[in-house]
């Protein structure tokens, strides 16, 4: 059986814009920790983000360039949280098609597209 590298899809993206990818993106390795590291930290800005658009948005005096400015901030979280449930969406996948629940490799290197 030959086995396929896996891709994890990294919480950031190229100077371009492109999606970045780390090869055989396993857990323990260092772009590996600090991908999960930038992860939880997106979320919990998107958590607190969600918390001030709410309080902004139940204030009917809420400045009009401070509803702006929130749907900014909550467009860049949703995207955010978007990546983060694409790329372990796809690490799912990987390791129910391998029939495992534990992906094994070094997770020391990263690539953009």
């Amino acid at each position: 059986m030959e086995s396929t590298p896996s891709l994890r899809l990294l919480p950031w993206s190229s100077l371009e814009g492109k999606p970045c990818f780390l090869v055989n993106g396993g857990e323990g390795g260092y772009v590996s920790r600090l991908a999960d590291e930038t992860e939880a930290r997106q979320l919990a800005d998107g958590l607190e983000m969600l918390g001030r658009a709410r309080r902004v948005l139940d204030d009917p005096l809420s400045p009009n360039v401070e509803v702006c400015y929130t749907a900014v901030r909550l467009t860049e979280c949703l995207a955010d949280a978007l990546r983060v449930a694409e790329s372990r969406g796809r690490r799912l996948s990987s390791s129910d098609a391998r029939g495992t629940g534990s992906i094994v490799n070094s997770g020391t290197g990263g690539a953009c597209s």
